[in-house]
């Protein structure tokens, strides 16, 4: 099991390796103008890019993982597939200056790409023997994975002579010319780090499908959960959280730049994010055994609301406004981290594929269309002659986390079992 658990750390490394390498920077090189070496993509362009594109693949994200990795393929084998296709896409977005095979690309990866993060959740709960207390340990290796692209890449590609400073990023250095334009091979190391986990996959534990006591139609059966109560209210929560987790991605980048990071400190400093999420994750457990889902899941909730009531303050230090996404650690683990195991706690075994890929249908279907709606109203909303008015703009995405930090927490109820502890739904 020890070598199981290894194997399942090291797929969580590189499955959000493959994302961190290129997501940070998108906001940045998509808004930055032509002459910085951008490719001046509007907000709204910008949100359907990073919005509407990474929603159809979680759509149809139950349809491909769960029917196919349920019921007829063995997971390391469709991951597999996934991410060799995934980075064959993404190389050739690389390439791309226009809006329009922009969009198309980005649609066509995120079909191929969202699956693989319900199955790699997926089998890593079916080859843990104990996965509430097990899977944040194992999970945890993502979020290095993620810290780890992020710091590598500007190091290879956009720095030269590093030296060490006390401050985030830590190791910074020159810049080479045409940075901005250079942002684009982030797509590319992607690619090559996707091209590489295909290949791990092969290796993973090998997880059958179910071919026997599994409903014709086992996605069906996920959304039946939605008529446990409990199940029910974190799914509406979930929604407003996937919206401003979204618009975190689409508008830090460029708020960084306008706080005067240059685009080679963008990566690393929004690491600071993944560091306190380590130190989170390494205690979920525990802390869903003490405080319970229902108070844990409220922390993350109230913790974007933090955030960016800190970022929609004027006059604080720019140290400050940088060092404040170490609450992005408690806002992912604390709220989806959790949630991930909450679902896989109160779905049956022969569904949990499914279940896994229905709940991302909300945290990676709804929400990032709307988020990227949403962002491209308040961007378009509040830009003045000076640039965005990012005060005002975060405003009202902490409004938003604060509702729903109240909702979730008046309304969202767990059984207890005999012995007092949470049984779920």
């Amino acid at each position: 099991m020890r070598s199981a658990t290894s194997r399942l750390s090291l797929m969580m490394f590189l499955q959000y390796a493959v994302w961190g390498a290129w997501l940070p920077l998108a906001g940045r090189y998509l808004s930055a103008s032509t002459a910085e070496g951008g490719l001046g993509f509007t907000g709204g362009e910008i949100g359907l890019i990073l919005g509407l594109a990474g929603s159809i693949g979680a759509v149809a994200s139950p349809f491909i993982a769960g029917q196919l990795a349920d019921r007829r393929f063995s997971t390391e084998r469709f991951l597999a597939f996934l991410l060799a296709v995934g980075g064959f896409i993404k190389w050739v977005t690389a390439l791309q200056t226009e809006y329009q095979p922009w969009l198309l690309l980005s649609i066509a990866y995120s079909v191929v790409y969202m699956p693989t993060l319900a199955l790699s959740n997926s089998m890593a709960f079916a080859n843990l023997p104990n996965p509430a207390a097990q899977f944040p340990r194992v999970r945890v290796w993502g979020t290095i994975g993620w810290i780890v692209v992020s710091w590598v890449f500007p190091m290879i590609y956009l720095q030269t002579d590093l030296r060490l400073q006390a401050m985030p990023p830590f190791l910074v250095g020159p810049e080479l010319s045409g940075v901005t334009s250079r942002l684009a091979d982030s797509l590319r190391f992607s690619a090559i780090i996707s091209w590489g986990y295909a290949i791990f996959c092969l290796f993973l534990p090998h997880t059958p499908p179910r071919r026997e006591g599994v409903e014709p139609l086992a996605v069906a059966k996920a959304f039946r959960l939605l008529r446990q109560p409990a199940f029910a209210v974190l799914v509406a929560a979930s929604l407003p959280i996937s919206i401003i987790h979204q618009i975190y991605f689409i508008q830090t980048p460029p708020f960084l730049s306008y706080l005067g990071l240059l685009d080679s400190q963008i990566g690393p400093a929004m690491t600071i994010g993944q560091f306190s999420e380590i130190a989170i994750m390494a205690v979920l457990g525990l802390m869903l055994t003490r405080l319970g889902f229902r108070t844990v899941i409220t922390i993350g909730a109230l913790a974007y609301f933090i955030r960016y009531a800190i970022w929609s303050t004027t006059g604080l230090p720019v140290e400050l406004m940088v060092g404040s996404q170490a609450l992005h650690g408690i806002c992912y683990a604390c709220f989806f981290a959790a949630a991930y195991i909450y679902t896989d706690k109160v779905a049956s075994p022969d569904v949990r594929h499914s279940a896994q890929t229905v709940f991302g249908i909300l945290i990676l279907g709804g929400g990032p269309v709307l988020g990227g709606i949403l962002s491209g109203v308040l961007q378009d909303r509040y830009m003045t002659a000076a640039g965005v008015d990012f005060a005002s703009l975060w405003r009202v995405v902490s409004l938003i986390g604060l509702g729903t930090a109240i909702f979730f927490f008046a309304f969202f109820r767990e059984r207890k079992s005999a012995d007092g502890s949470p049984a779920g739904g």
